[in-house]
């Protein structure tokens, strides 16, 4: 194993009849990232990745019990969280006093299969008493076209706006 090597070893679950650990390991080389989905039966998948657990189910009308995230609407969680990330510790750097920030993201789907996200608009919206308007600007600007690598993505297959709101 190289310097630029991590083992992980995860407990996933305990099964207390049968006193079974459910064990995942996964080796993290360099910035690889690695989830694993496994079926729990009807449309459930449970995903085991960086950070958490995430519970995956469709739609009734597609053969779910609504029992978990959407896939396509945790792309939006993706991008909503990595560009509000993004944006506060520009405004932590920038030390800027902002009491309020929100980051909405809405897309709209092909109509053709595969189904996919063609227009993507992300709605920045800060609150306070002393906001910095220039300087918020600035923030958004460098995650939107510079630091965000999920709106990098986004960018390959949609078309993404942004906008700015004060005091909302």
């Amino acid at each position: 194993m190289s310097i630029n090597e991590l083992v992980i070893c995860e407990l996933v679950s305990w099964d207390l009849e049968t006193d079974f650990l459910f064990l995942h390991f996964y080796k993290l080389r360099n910035m690889e990232h690695k989830v694993q989905a496994n079926w729990q039966g009807e449309m459930q998948f449970m995903a085991d990745a960086p950070g958490g657990i995430v519970h995956l189910d469709a739609a009734e009308e597609f053969g779910g019990k609504n029992k978990g995230n959407r896939s396509k609407s945790l792309m939006l969680v993706a991008l909503a969280g990595c560009t509000g990330m993004d944006v506060v510790s520009l405004i932590r750097k920038m030390r800027l006093n902002v009491d309020g920030f929100t980051v909405e993201v809405t897309a709209q789907l092909s109509e053709e299969h595969p189904k996919m996200y063609t227009q993507t608009h992300v709605s920045y919206s800060f609150s306070g008493t002393e906001l910095d308007q220039e300087k918020l600007e600035k923030a958004v600007d460098l995650s939107f076209d510079t630091y965000c690598g999920v709106i990098a993505m986004f960018k390959t297959f949609s078309t993404v706006t942004k906008e700015i709101r004060y005091n909302s």
